[in-house]
């Protein structure tokens, strides 16, 4: 009974404060105290569970380094024009006809490049929905589009937080990861733009993009050498390179071409790169391009090690065995698959943070995919087609909720975000054709 009294007392915690727009990591801190104080009464050493907490932690310590990069690199493209050159020539692709379309594949392309759902919603996305304001499109429809887009790269770029913390858990390799990943998407991505296709010739929008790439242009002289950081991170990723490396270097560009192209100064750099990328212009980029800088990423570090400690403490009083019978009865490939998307997306909803569902999904999975010859490989690859892409379809967690904020519109969007139920769909009809038992030949 206890258990049930702290989980739904943290589940309310996290869903009001979700709701609420209060930093998830106060409810999570509360959360945690519950939990020990519970564990304490139930016979449990407070040393103990302190031990369990910092040993989950510790399996967050090799994504430290890569979170600070990313705000790092977010920060320099921002200062060096790199991401206002992208939206800049983005956006002169638009056809009345294929604007949803178009703007799946450049909130995509984006994402790939910069590794992060709330960043390209923030820039690229919010610019689409700008321009497309007083058409008759259906805003939660471009919305949705765009969020879609978004986690294309959330769940594939090398840039990743999630794909790099379920390659840290699964003690997988990254990039093997990314390879497998982008087998599974192949058909999704094409089903997903027939929608999108579809969608886009029934509704045409008229976007008014002047303004926007005047400003553009005005505010960051655009040019196409300012795409250089995101060729880098591309190239280097094609070669396989180590995306610390990667990062570094694309940073080095994109801060000589801050100096050299942009004429910021070193001590605005230095700024930029620690609190974050700000104008300060009497033009409406000014709420367009902002973000990044470490200090950004120290509130999703946070949220992270939080988040790793919870798992911890579960793992360590092995508090949510009661389930394991019912994992029990999984005999096959697609039983599988949708047993790690039912607890992922319960885990989403409890969490109300794609990393808790993540690392809790792991945790409960882990020894189901012990059993098969893939192991760790297929477990990486089945969360990044279930928990990464379902955790933003659930209304109250921050993986869909904080980029419906920043578009200014609720819930609607869910229904035409395709690619996020299409993707798991998809590999579910595919692992119950291709794990069939073949008939055996008579001789």
């Amino acid at each position: 009974m206890d258990l049930v009294l702290a989980l739904g007392f943290s589940f309310l915690l996290l869903l009001v404060s979700t709701l609420k727009g209060i930093f998830i990591a106060y409810p999570l801190a509360i959360a945690m105290v519950t939990f020990i104080l519970m564990l304490w009464r139930r016979g449990f050493a407070l040393p103990f569970l302190m031990q369990q907490a910092g040993l989950g932690c510790r399996r967050a310590l090799p994504v430290i380094s890569v979170l600070f990069l990313i705000g790092v690199v977010i920060a320099s493209w921002m200062a060096s024009g790199t991401v206002p050159a992208l939206v800049y020539y983005g956006v002169q692709w638009i056809h009345p006809r294929l604007f949803l379309l178009t703007a799946f594949w450049l909130t995509s392309g984006v994402s790939l490049l910069i590794g992060t759902s709330f960043g390209t919603v923030g820039t690229i996305g919010l610019a689409l929905m700008t321009m497309a304001q007083g058409s008759e499109v259906n805003s939660a429809m471009l919305a949705g589009a765009v969020i879609a887009g978004a986690y294309v790269g959330d769940r594939c770029s090398p840039m990743s937080s999630s794909a790099l913390l379920i390659a840290t858990v699964t003690r997988t390799r990254l990039y093997d990861n990314l390879s497998s990943m982008w087998r599974t998407s192949l058909l999704p991505l094409l089903l997903t733009s027939g929608v999108y296709l579809a969608l886009s010739w029934w509704f045409p929008v008229h976007p008014n993009q002047t303004t926007l790439t005047l400003e553009l242009n005005q505010v960051f002289q655009v040019e196409p050498m300012l795409l250089a950081p995101a060729i880098a991170i591309l190239g280097l990723s094609l070669l396989k390179v180590d995306v610390r490396y990667s990062m570094l270097l694309s940073t080095g560009v994109a801060i000589a071409l801050a100096l050299g192209h942009q004429h910021q100064s070193p001590i605005n750099i230095l700024r930029f790169l620690v609190f974050g990328f700000q104008l300060h212009t009497d033009t409406s980029l000014d709420t367009i391009l902002l973000g990044g800088g470490i200090l950004s990423m120290s509130r999703v570090l946070l949220v992270v090690l939080l988040s790793t400690a919870f798992v911890g403490l579960f793992a360590g009083t092995r508090l949510l065995d009661t389930i394991h019978p019912y994992l029990a009865r999984i005999s096959n490939r697609p039983q599988r698959l949708m047993a790690t998307g039912c607890v992922g997306v319960g885990s989403a909803a409890f969490g109300c943070t794609q990393t808790i569902a993540i690392l809790l999904t792991e945790q409960l999975m882990r020894s189901k995919y012990e059993e098969s010859t893939k192991g760790n490989a297929a477990l990486a690859l089945d969360l990044e087609n279930t928990v990464v892409v379902l955790s933003p379809l659930i209304p109250w967690n921050i993986a869909g909720l904080v980029p419906a904020t920043v578009l200014g519109i609720q819930a609607g969007f869910i229904p035409f975000a395709c690619y996020l139920y299409i993707l798991p769909l998809v590999t579910l009809i595919h692992l119950r054709f291709t794990s069939r038992p073949r008939p055996q030949l008579c001789n």
